[in-house]
Order: structure tokens, then sequence, then C-alpha cells
């Protein structure tokens, strides 16, 4: 072991942080602000590691700035999201560890977001289920969540679950800390507000939208079904004139919490399906996204019969992102490397893209992979001479000819996507 043997005030132990390290290394990501890696973190662990256990051991850690990068989102804004030094990031996961052990096993049963045993596809499964059985959906979407949560509020919350003097010590100095932005400046912290990726904060939504959604909303609606998976909230109800005012008692719960509902983003679904009852007016809404996934009428088969019904598969959202990023792979321009070399360079993401969008009616990635199958193609293009000025069937007819032979070489073309 690296550390010494001397212990500190605080019950902190020198294995914690290292196996907390070992999971930050895991994850990956960036540098903070003081711009040290990970690999050397990992190559000097007594300059780094020893220095954070006797500082928070002793209570005398104090974390550095957030640095702060923009990422874009489909709507073409850009999302701010915060990333902490690598040190401070096995700080927050040493307390992130020990916060779980005592919050996950009293979570509800509707929260799926981050807590062992479950997962967005069980989050996903269960609001299909929910929307076969109900005729409305609220599709909430909190205005700027993790930028708005007050520092009191979420404090209270945190104290409801543990008294210990050291995880509360260092949630709020994580709360407090200054963001510094993409001009260079710092940014002082205004009492709100957990920056969105550092590794603590989906514990700390969690914790608080534990008490200022979920208990709230089944103490007030017990029969109600709903789902959550972190700010993401999914409510089904029987008719509209529930769901009306189901929404306004949210907005209000929302403003008693110091947070706000988007107005352009919450929307009020209406599940259609095999109903024998359809509703006297045209409703505004037939479809919400979730996790990824549409869900709206789309033709199933039950019991060999074909049926309407209203289920999930991946979202246009998705596809276009999915779309991008193989734009930014340039695979059409790798003609220095054999198609073997190709395939093995998609076979993670293929895999990762197929097992999550997959899960729910794998058929909807057809657009997805006929965007790689055309990347593909214009790969042979640039990679023999003989296809640049012909047809682009020709380029084709050469990549159906190796599916023919290999058709196991790409992940996708195993599933039925070939060219």
């Amino acid at each position: 072991m690296i550390f010494g043997k001397e212990q500190k005030t605080q019950p902190i132990e020198r294995l914690q942080v290292w196996e907390a390290f070992k999971k930050v290394k895991a994850n990956g990501g960036s540098h903070g602000v003081d711009g040290i890696t990970i690999e050397e973190v990992a190559a000097n662990p007594r300059k780094y590691l020893y220095p954070l256990w006797n500082r928070m051991a002793s209570g005398s850690y104090f974390p550095k700035a957030v640095r702060q990068v923009l990422i874009p989102k489909y709507d073409g804004t850009k999302r701010p999201l915060g990333i902490p030094t690598v040190v401070d990031r096995v700080a927050q996961q040493v307390i992130k560890d020990e916060l779980e052990s005592i919050v996950d096993s009293q979570f509800s049963e509707h929260s799926y977001g981050y807590i062992p045993n479950k997962s967005a596809h069980k989050a996903i499964e269960q609001c299909r289920s929910n929307c076969l059985k109900n005729s409305w959906a609220i599709d909430l979407d909190i205005k700027g969540f993790f930028d708005n949560i007050n520092h009191e509020l979420l404090l209270k919350a945190v104290k409801r679950f543990t008294e210990k003097k050291h995880i509360l010590l260092y949630v709020e100095r994580w709360l407090k800390v200054s963001v510094q932005q993409t001009d260079g400046t710092l940014k002082v912290n205004e009492g709100k507000g957990t920056p969105q990726g550092g590794v603590i904060s989906p514990v700390l939504a969690n914790i608080f939208l534990h008490f200022a959604f979920d208990m709230w909303f089944e103490k007030t609606y017990p029969e109600s079904e709903y789902e959550r998976y972190a700010d993401d909230i999914i409510i089904h109800c029987k008719n509209i004139k529930e769901a009306l005012r189901m929404l306004e008692a949210i907005k209000q719960r929302m403003k008693d919490c110091k947070l706000e509902l988007n107005q352009k983003k919450s929307k009020i679904v209406y599940c259609r399906r095999n109903q024998k009852r359809q509703p006297p007016f045209k409703p505004k809404y037939q479809k919400f996204d979730y996790l990824g996934y549409t869900f709206k009428p789309r033709n199933i088969k039950e019991h060999g019969k074909v049926k309407l019904g209203f289920t999930p598969a991946i979202s246009s959202k998705s596809q276009k992102r999915i779309g991008e990023e193989l734009y930014k792979l340039k695979i059409h321009r790798m003609v220095h490397l054999p198609i073997e070399k190709i395939a093995e360079i998609l076979k993670s993401k293929t895999r990762g893209w197929i097992n999550y969008f997959g899960k729910f009616r794998l058929s909807g990635m057809h657009d997805v992979f006929r965007v790689l199958n055309f990347r593909l193609s214009r790969w042979v293009r640039n990679k023999y001479r003989r296809f640049r000025r012909r047809h682009w069937y020709w380029s084709y007819k050469w990549l159906q000819e190796v599916w023919k032979d290999f058709p196991t070489l790409f992940v996708h073309w195993e599933y039925g996507f070939h060219p």
C-alpha cells in the first residue's frame, strides 16, 4: 500500500481513497483546472493520493475550481458540463460510495437512475407497461435542474439521510466551489446548482428529488404510476382532467422547492392505442421522448394478431447523434487500413448502440446502420480506384460480396443490417 499507517480525525481510511481512484481511472475522463491527467496520478500515486487522504482524514481538504466545457445539444444550444480535477473526482468518489451505501436502499421503487440493480432499460420497460394501462402521460422537464438545485434545501435533504459530519462537510464544500468558465474567468457560486459532470452530482440529484418529488407525489397521488430516471420523469394518468390537475399541482410543488418546469418541453401526451373510446377532441401530443427512445403509436404483434400499441423505439434525436458520431470518425478517409481494422474500430461502439437502443424494437435502428453502410461504401470508393468513377451501386455490390463471405465481420451485419 502506498500510504502510511497513521490514522486521522475524520473516519476516512486509506483503502477508501485507493479504491475510489481505481473507479475514477476505470471511468476515464479529462483533466481539471490543474491540467493533471489520470495517467499522471496513476504514475505517481504517492504524490497525489497520499496528500488527498491526509487532508480528507484531517478535515483540511478543499476542492479546486471546476473546469467548464460546453457540450453541443441536438437543438443547436450548448449544455455546460463541469469537470473537477482528477484528485477532486477521487475525493467525491470516496464520499459518494459511503453516501450511496446509506441512501440507495431508501429510494423509491419508481426511481431508476444511478441505483444498483436498476437501469434505464428497466425504467423504459416499466414506462411501456404503464402506457398500455393508462391513456395519458405527463412528460415533465425541469428547467435547468442541475443549475438550479438550491443548496440550502439540498443540504437539508442530505441531513435527512445522514448526520455524519465529514459527509456534510465535504458535500457543502463541493457545492460552494467556483466554476472556471471557458474564457478563463471564475464564476463565484450563487447558492444554487451542482456541476453536471461531477462524480457525486447524480446521487445528490437523487437525494434532492427523493424529497422534492418522489415522497410528495406518492403521498399526494398514491394510486398513480410514474418513472423517474434522475430528472427525467414520466407520469401516467387515466384521463385528461386528472392530468391537467396533476400538472398544475406539480408546477406549484416545483416552485415550493425553488425549481421551475420548462413550459415548452413539459407536456400532456395521449397514449393512443387500441382503445374503444377516443377523446372528443384532437390531442396536441401523441408521442414523447424518454431516455433516448420515442414512445408513440406503432403496430405490434400480440398473440398472433396485429394491433396498435404505444411502444418505444430509438428516437430521431438519438439517430442524429449517432450519425454525427459516425461522421466524426471519418471512416471514409481511413484508406490506409484494411476492412478488418475498420470493423475492429467500430466494434465496441456498434455493440454499445445495439445493446442500448436495440433492446426495444431493434428494427428501429435500420436508418442508423443504413448510414453506416453508406459510410463503408464511401470507404470502398476511396480505397479502390476502380470504383471512383463508377456508380455507387458497384461499391455496395463489393460490400455485399464481403458480407456473403464474412457475415459476422461487422457487428451490425450479425443483426441483419447488411448492405
